[in-house]
């Protein structure tokens, strides 16, 4: 061979692996593993972690690395988590779980210039600050709407909550009063300290007093356990008990299989899943094949949620804008079908079409049974764990 034709094919070669060498982008993940969030945090990691070997297998350019830190379900820790990230060097921040932990997390983020994703997060005041980083694809109104749409449906007349007096439960559990009120149903809030572990003097009081029909708990997973054991020993005569976020789910029934009969919370999915589109179903096979399990609807959160940054990552590389701070806009311009339906952001990161479903736990499965036209299974009502 001349040297010229030697020349040549070292250039050709030379090209060829420059092209095949894929520019991989960092993206950090401040989550709760541990700690009163685990269950929730856990679920949406293995989401995001489906949705980075999706990505890095389909696309040839770009390659995502992911680096988690514990937050420990902590907000101080969650700050740390989130500046240990940035000194990293991460291009952005997906995850999160609680808007008490995740208001401190992304106000770092904000002043480190650092693009915060999440679906943990739905307090009101997470997207009135006015933070051009902060994007989140689920909110309080869609849980709001999945809730007061069961109950029209059931026409329930009464109702009390009990809610935790963080940011978020708080929020939903006033929106929801000022949802039901109008419509002729009688609401009482009890409140209750995130510290509180017996809530059977609340339980007493909502079945001597109250006497409601419904027992709406706007809380988190361990506040759940409480109120269901509370309301198993007392046994008020209710027709149903309802939560939200982090209840119908596999790992609550797995893992307090005499508590969540006829529960029923807010959730996107049936289970076992049975996806009917394309991406679904290579995201059903990814997830089991990676975890062993069947998907949740938290994992289809966190999935959703890293897809779209992901994405928007890979977009804003190739036009150049990335390393000028242009990940935000682009992501703004999110305009898409996903698997918890269309997804946009709004000037402040708020998703402007995100609506939820009722899920409920009926022999270890979960049933979707709200809307009526979405359910996958009739609804049982009256129904009790009891």
């Amino acid at each position: 061979m001349t040297t010229l034709k030697i020349a040549a094919a070292t250039l050709t070669l030379a090209a060829a692996f420059g092209n095949a060498r894929a520019e991989e982008f960092t993206v950090g993940v401040p989550i709760p593993l541990t700690g009163a969030m685990a269950r929730s945090g856990t679920g949406m990691y293995e989401g995001i972690q489906t949705a980075a070997e999706m990505f890095n297998k389909s696309n040839a350019k770009h390659k995502i690395k992911l680096i988690a830190v514990d937050d420990e379900s902590n907000p101080a820790k969650a700050v740390s988590a989130v500046e240990k990230l940035a000194s990293q060097g991460v291009v952005a921040l997906v995850g999160g779980f609680g808007s008490n932990i995740i208001g401190p997390a992304s106000d770092a983020a904000n002043k480190l210039n650092l693009v915060y994703m999440t679906a943990g997060g739905v307090d009101n005041d997470l997207t009135k600050r006015g933070y051009k980083s902060f994007f989140r694809i689920n909110n309080t109104q869609g849980y709001e709407r999945a809730v007061t749409t069961l109950f029209a449906e059931q026409g329930v007349k009464s109702v009390s909550i009990i809610y935790s007096t963080k940011e978020a439960t708080a929020d939903l559990a006033k929106d929801m009063e000022k949802a039901l009120t109008p419509k002729g149903v009688k609401v009482t809030l009890h409140a209750f300290d995130p510290a509180i572990t017996d809530f059977k003097p609340i339980i007493n009081k909502i079945k001597l007093q109250d006497k409601p029909e419904v027992i709406l708990m706007s809380a988190y997973e361990n506040d759940y356990v409480g109120i269901i054991r509370a309301a198993k020993v007392l046994k008020p005569e209710v027709k149903s008990i309802v939560g939200v976020w982090s209840l119908a789910t596999t790992k609550m029934a797995k893992e307090f299989p005499d508590l969540m009969p006829n529960i029923i919370g807010t959730s996107l999915l049936p289970s076992p899943v049975d996806f009917k589109q394309p991406e679904g179903k290579a995201f059903g096979d990814a997830y089991k094949k990676m975890f062993n399990k069947e998907v949740d609807y938290l994992a289809q959160f966190g999935y959703v949620k890293a897809q779209l940054l992901f994405e928007a990552i890979a977009r804003a590389a190739d036009n150049g804008s990335l390393k000028k701070g242009g990940l935000a806009d682009e992501l703004r311009k999110t305009n898409k079908d996903t698997l918890i339906g269309r997804v946009q952001f709004d000037a402040n990161g708020d998703n402007l079409n995100f609506r939820h479903r009722m899920g409920q736990h009926q022999g270890g499965k979960i049933v979707i049974v709200s809307p009526k036209d979405e359910a996958t299974g009739p609804i049982v009502w009256p129904g009790l764990p009891w």
